[in-house]
């Protein structure tokens, strides 16, 4: 059951945290093994949601650092333009790949300490608690982090040119 509700969003997550797919879906695969042999100490109620995370987030950070360590590099490359509507415009969907190429691109220059709780809070839509058990931060640190992105996304050039354009055209 877990793996057939969880499954798209805990691997939707991991590309946004990861930005490369078939490392999140390694991760995503990786995490939920980890579900499974565990299974036992999965705590019910609203806390699973938190806990699943908090394991995905585990793996993606895992892999991180290993490709750090083999590489010297963070990462690779994806697009959230292949999220966008099939039903939209060419024009709608121009304009929301364009975007999605930029809110990826200030997301890829965020530390991984403040992509991952953007990534769990407006992506995945974890309350700052469960971000918190989720990263085992104590929620003022998440706060903060969470604050600390939205201030270095706010001041990007590319998302500042698109919000002065969406306030021209209103």
């Amino acid at each position: 059951m877990w793996l057939r509700q969880d499954y798209g969003m805990a691997y939707r997550t991991a590309c946004l945290v990861l930005r490369d797919p078939v490392e999140a879906q390694d991760a995503v695969q990786e995490a939920f093994l980890r579900v499974w042999r565990f299974r036992d100490a999965v705590p019910v109620g609203a806390a699973r949601k938190a806990w699943l995370y908090r394991v995905v987030v585990n793996a993606c950070v895992s892999r991180i650092r290993s490709e750090k360590s083999r590489t010297g590099k963070d990462g690779g490359d994806f697009g959230l333009e292949s999220l966008a509507d099939p039903s939209d415009s060419p024009h709608e969907m121009a304009e929301r790949s364009q975007l999605a190429e930029d809110v990826l691109a200030a997301l890829a220059e965020l530390p991984e300490t403040l992509r991952v709780p953007l990534v769990l809070r407006f992506y995945a839509g974890l309350s700052e608690k469960e971000i918190a058990v989720a990263i085992d931060r104590r929620p003022g640190t998440v706060k903060s982090r969470l604050y600390d992105a939205r201030q270095r996304l706010a001041l990007d050039p590319r998302l500042a040119a698109w919000a002065t354009s969406q306030e021209a055209a209103q």
